[in-house]
């Protein structure tokens, strides 16, 4: 019987906790867009620029021997 006089207020003491972080990410935006992140594994990522002389050297078919 004695350890519910711990139990208790520390089970308070999270319930508490997770209730404040809950409004805190609320309130900060968390829950704003539920549906972009899911989704932005399937788009395709924008290619790498290369610079111009880099691009050209690569392709340059006299190069190549």
């Amino acid at each position: 019987m004695s350890v519910l006089y711990v139990l208790v207020p520390l089970a308070l003491l999270l319930v508490i906790g997770f209730v404040v972080a809950w409004v805190w990410s609320a309130r900060d935006g968390q829950f704003d867009d539920l549906q972009t992140p899911a989704l932005r594994p399937l788009l395709d990522d924008k290619p790498e620029r290369r610079p111009a002389a880099e691009a050209t050297r690569s392709t340059d078919p006299s190069s190549a021997g």
